[in-house]
């Protein structure tokens, strides 16, 4: 059923953050429902991020009326939980194109605001940058307030407890908000998760505490003297009675646990920390999904939902007629191949960062739940981890996002690459990812893969493709990175090898142009499908590269040397990307041919459809076409494509 209609007369007040301060405290509860109504009706509308939504209304209220937004930083973490913070800083009306083309951004964005002064997307970052305007602040005599908000899921990361060390050390006026709700996008896992478990299950030792903190307080001298004394009675108290976390040992003075969803607890509280100096944390329990019954008891998978997604989760379903089979996505097939390879061979063993459910690695889980680890939201952790299991002689798997993978290149080259280990990276939405934006873009990992010595790169244009990409991956000696889109699998696109090596182009269709023939077209990865229909038009000579590196030189400079020109087409940085590597390999074999590269341009493709952002970058089909028929003199040909 559709969502009810509900006024918004509150919230139709508030233009920026300085209306809502403006406001009586006691409305405030009635335009914390407000707010989660109308955030309810945006992401029906729009679709984008839910959950993680839900469970922020009243924090995010608070923030905005316990500091002076924009003078007073809010560093939000990842940011795909900004929705609220967006309506409240002028963007609500804009909000009806959210993560459309030329709508805002589903994350914070400078450019949109000066109310996000950092930007985001990726986790773990929120602590760094408000640490460095705390200490911008301070540099320049300037009274204002840092604040990062930071999640439970995000501080497994190792930069978010970097900045935390230093800011300890330092001493710098910094308040950290950890907004506790035991989730990433997958189940928060690890050591940290439990430490928050029991900070926030044991009020009989909050209790103690307090009361200990009191005694001292009224104890005089020789309180504030054991009070101040790092070695002192305090700290013996705290670490006996378990009250000691590791906050304070990292220098901050820890507040909490409070429920977020308390909204006068919420806001006597920021006001009391706005008076302190100093590294200060406040540990705020809130609930994912909260206000949708459905949210609250499935927040994974409400952590993103489509347009009228609001509604067809409060809708029973009478729709008992079985659906046709839609065809496989990517991710699907590579889960597939992984648990089959599981199967076979028990030194097989998966490794994902918190994304057990967007790697496709469920039914991995389920059925080797021993194998499978989820290092939490710890790149880097997790690449030198199975470097670790390589060398005893497991085979590991690291199912990672392209844009996750950034964060980790260091360890590929330095920890896997360099050692030669036997690790297979599956490396999921490669290329243009439509609605999330730049920040989740797979554009480098084919630039910055192809330069790695060691690195194997497939480029599976097809399910038969990647199935054989995985083979070959988990039985050869060394790295290899398999990489695919967020898109439908096609099964097979046929074509014959060029030669019988493993890693062999396939030939999909020669021109039929007379000898020499006119273009030599070679699709690299998921572009090859689209590719097709555009080679029948144009009568060029079609390749599925299927490898980037080994490059399969021999046979494609022999095939290159019956064209007059070669066009490459991938997805990914066209700067140092496979286009280029190809085309100097040829001329280094001595076939030098007019080549044209397309890729992605040397800029970041702004948020939209797929379809959208490819055609921004002139990698949909019409442009595609339009491309090479400039570039082969055959302009007319376009409107048939």
């Amino acid at each position: 059923m559709p969502l009810s209609p509900r006024q918004t007369h509150l919230l139709d007040l508030i233009e920026r953050p300085a209306d809502l301060r403006a406001l009586s405290r006691g409305s405030l509860a009635t335009l914390a429902e407000e707010m989660r109504h109308a955030l309810l009706e945006q992401v029906e509308a729009t679709g984008g991020h839910l959950a993680a939504n839900l469970g922020v209304v009243e924090l995010t209220l608070a923030l905005h009326r316990v500091f002076d937004t924009p003078y007073d930083r809010l560093v939000w973490d990842v940011g795909h939980q900004t929705y609220l913070h967006k309506m409240l800083t002028g963007r609500r009306a804009w909000m009806s194109q959210l993560r459309q083309h030329g709508g805002p951004a589903g994350f914070t964005r400078r450019a949109e605001s000066e109310y996000d002064p950092f930007g985001a997307g990726h986790s773990s970052t929120s602590v760094s940058a408000a640490l460095g305007m705390a200490l911008a602040a301070e540099q320049k005599g300037e009274d204002r307030h840092a604040v990062a908000i930071i999640g439970d899921g995000a501080l497994t990361a190792g930069q978010a407890f970097e900045a935390l060390n230093h800011a300890g050390d330092r001493q710098a006026n910094l308040l950290v908000i950890v907004n506790d709700n035991e989730m990433s996008i997958s189940a928060n896992v690890g050591a940290l998760n439990q430490h928050l478990t029991r900070l926030r299950s044991n009020p009989m030792i909050e209790r103690f505490r307090h009361s200990g903190e009191e005694m001292l307080a009224q104890a005089g001298p020789l309180g504030e003297l054991l009070g101040s004394t790092r070695a002192g009675l305090r700290d013996g108290m705290r670490h006996l009675l378990g009250t000691s976390s590791l906050f304070e040992e990292l220098g901050f003075r820890y507040f909490g646990p409070i429920d977020g969803h308390d909204l006068d607890t919420l806001l006597d509280t920021l006001g009391n920390l706005r008076e302190q100096r100093g590294p200060r944390l406040l540990h705020v329990v809130t609930q994912k999904g909260r206000g949708l019954a459905p949210a609250e008891r499935d927040p994974v998978g409400f952590h993103g939902v489509g347009r009228n997604g609001v509604s067809r989760a409060m809708t029973p379903s009478t729709d008992h007629q079985p659906k046709s089979a839609a065809p496989p996505t990517w991710t699907e097939v590579a889960a597939g191949r992984l648990e089959h390879h599981a199967e076979q061979d028990e030194r097989v063993v998966a490794i994902t960062p918190a994304m057990v459910e967007g790697s496709g690695l469920k039914g991995f889980a389920a059925r080797f739940p021993e194998r499978l680890f989820d290092v939490g939201i710890a790149e880097q952790h997790a690449v030198t981890l199975a470097g670790g299991l390589a060398t005893e002689g497991m085979r590991p798997v690291v199912a990672i996002y392209s844009t996750f993978l950034q964060r980790a290149w260091d360890q590929v080259i330095h920890d896997i690459a360099l050692q030669d280990l036997p690790v297979t990276f599956l490396v999921d939405r490669a290329g243009l990812v439509g609605p999330d934006g730049p920040t989740h873009a797979g554009s480098f990992d084919l630039s910055l893969g192809m330069s790695v010595p060691n690195l194997a790169v497939a480029v599976p244009a097809d399910a038969h493709d990647l199935r054989e990409a995985i083979d070959w991956a988990l039985v050869h000696d060394g790295p290899c990175l398999v990489r695919y889109p967020r898109d439908r699998c096609p099964d097979d696109l046929g074509g014959q090898p060029l030669d019988k090596a493993a890693t062999s182009p396939r030939l999909l269709r020669r021109s039929e142009a007379q000898t020499p023939r006119r273009v030599l077209l070679i699709g690299i990865g998921a572009m090859v499908e689209r590719l097709i229909p555009i080679s029948e038009t144009l009568d060029t000579t079609l390749v599925n590269l299927r490898w980037a590196r080994p490059l399969a030189i021999a046979p494609l400079a022999e095939l290159a040397a019956e064209h007059d020109a070669v066009v490459t087409v991938e997805e990914g940085s066209r700067i140092g990307g496979v286009g280029s590597e190809l085309l100097l390999a040829l001329a280094e074999h001595g076939v030098n041919l007019p080549g044209l590269r397309l890729g992605i341009e040397d800029r970041f493709i702004e948020h939209g459809s797929r379809e959208e952002c490819l055609a921004d970058s002139g990698l949909d089909s019409r442009s595609i076409a339009a491309s090479i028929a400039a570039f082969i003199g055959k302009p007319d040909k376009v409107s048939a494509t």
